[in-house]
């Protein structure tokens, strides 16, 4: 019997993985977020190539590159803010419970019941499946991403400012100390950049559980995903003042063409980053249960692409539960370790319970919280001060530098259809607005167990 499971088991991941879409972009999505920022093809991002051409030293030789990121560090730190955040947090979706409905412990060779009901969904129980019993699962999961920091994705307003230039002779061709920000006047010149970005997520991820003793529980979570991205930009060169414009996306002094609207779009479908993992039980008891689970994730996913965060990730939870009749209380505490440079590691904090509504129903609540350790390596530029003609300051975007701390709610429902099936159903949708976050995660899943 237990050769026939695993032939289905294969079967079915087999068909899943055969019918699953394959990328279909060759050029990456995180490139399709940067196309937003080029005006013109084979160009750096902000290049002004109507200006970039002029040989008058008053004018200071090439102004096409006086916004590129190269050139301007605050330029640099936004982009790169951006599309750092959307590559990172793909992958950061909570993986749920692969914990099944039921779980065993075997009494003198007699598999005796260890649950009541069929178990949280984005959190863990201490119970154990039981030994050689097998959980196979297939979830999906959609989701659109919603605001950065509480910033709506479709309406971000960002200012990319100016190179501080500096050259021989220049204090006496101006007047003034070049080193100042402002000096030359056409250093006020700005370009407001208002971006909306669409990116929706689906993934479609296939588990399996295996009780290799009554106490531990050996997995493994194959997430494939796939990702759609719109975006479109609108930029306008802001000139500080004078008769004629230094700087312009097509056209003459005379005549300058301040404005530029881009558009990009893209999809990409493939493996994500797979997770392994093991749970121990120490202690099953109605009053009182304690297990830890260790959680592996690989960095199998394309980062390119988005379907990945491009670095290893590890978690580490103590599992508490306890259970009075149908009604069962547990909690969650642990560590996430991101190798990425561009991520925080995180104290993870997940409470709430799962409660038998009826023989084939039950009901799961949970708070699921990340806390951000240390500085966000997520770095936003300072606001730039300008000291010439007069001191003013400009903020580089609306983007808050905040915290990345996210709470999540989640709510859902287990069926057992029968009493090795269960259908998952659930949300998780935002308390706060930390990170980059969608509205709200739908997921639905079925399980069987052998």
């Amino acid at each position: 019997m237990q050769h026939r499971a695993y032939l289905r088991i294969g079967f079915v991941l087999s068909l899943t993985c055969a019918t699953l879409p394959r990328e279909t972009d060759a050029q990456g999505l995180r490139d399709r977020i940067s196309e937003l920022f080029i005006f013109g093809p084979g160009e750096d991002p902000l290049f002004l190539a109507g200006s970039g051409s002029t040989t008058n030293p008053v004018q200071l030789q090439a102004h096409g590159r006086h916004f590129v990121p190269s050139s301007a560090a605050e330029n640099a730190s936004v982009i790169t803010f951006i599309t750092d955040a959307l590559s990172s947090n793909v992958s950061n979706l909570p993986i749920g419970s692969t914990s099944g409905g039921e779980t065993f412990r075997f009494v003198g060779g007699v598999p005796v019941r260890t649950s009541t009901s069929a178990g949280p969904i984005f959190a863990e129980r201490a119970q154990t499946l039981g030994r050689g019993r097998i959980l196979a699962g297939l979830s999906r999961s959609g989701f659109q991403f919603a605001t950065l920091r509480g910033v709506d994705m479709r309406d971000i307003e960002l200012a990319f400012t100016h190179e501080n230039v500096d050259f021989p002779g220049c204090a006496t061709t101006f007047g003034a100390d070049c080193a100042l920000y402002g000096v030359p006047v056409l250093e006020n010149d700005m370009m407001e950049f208002h971006l909306s970005i669409d990116l929706s997520v689906r993934v479609t991820a296939m588990y399996l559980t295996y009780g290799l003793t009554d106490r531990v529980d050996l997995g493994f979570v194959l997430p494939f995903v796939q990702a759609d991205l719109q975006g479109a930009s609108h930029a306008e060169i802001r000139p500080f003042g004078g008769t004629t414009a230094a700087h312009f996306f097509s056209g003459t002094t005379q005549a300058p063409v301040l404005i530029a609207d881009r558009q990009s779009q893209g999809s990409s479908a493939g493996l994500g980053d797979v997770a392994l993992r093991v749970k121990t039980n120490f202690r099953n008891t109605p009053a009182a249960s304690f297990g830890f689970l260790a959680d592996a994730r690989f960095p199998t996913g394309s980062p390119k692409d988005l379907l990945g965060s491009g670095s290893f990730a590890l978690r580490s939870l103590m599992i508490f539960a306890s259970q009075f009749g149908d009604f069962s209380p547990h909690a969650n505490i642990g560590y996430l370790y991101r190798a990425g440079k561009r991520q925080n590691d995180a104290v993870l904090g997940t409470a709430g319970f799962d409660h038998r509504l009826g023989e084939r129903v039950t009901m799961a609540a949970d708070l699921v919280g990340e806390l951000q350790v240390g500085d966000s390596h997520l770095d936003l530029p300072d606001r730039l001060n300008y000291e010439s003609p007069f001191r003013r300051t400009v903020t580089p975007t609306d983007i808050p530098d905040t915290r990345d701390d996210i709470m999540n709610g989640s709510f859902g429902i287990k069926l057992l259809p029968s009493r090795r099936a269960t259908i998952v159903l659930n949300t998780l949708f935002p308390l706060n607005r930390g990170g980059l976050r969608p509205d709200v995660v739908y997921t639905a899943a079925v399980e069987h167990t052998f």
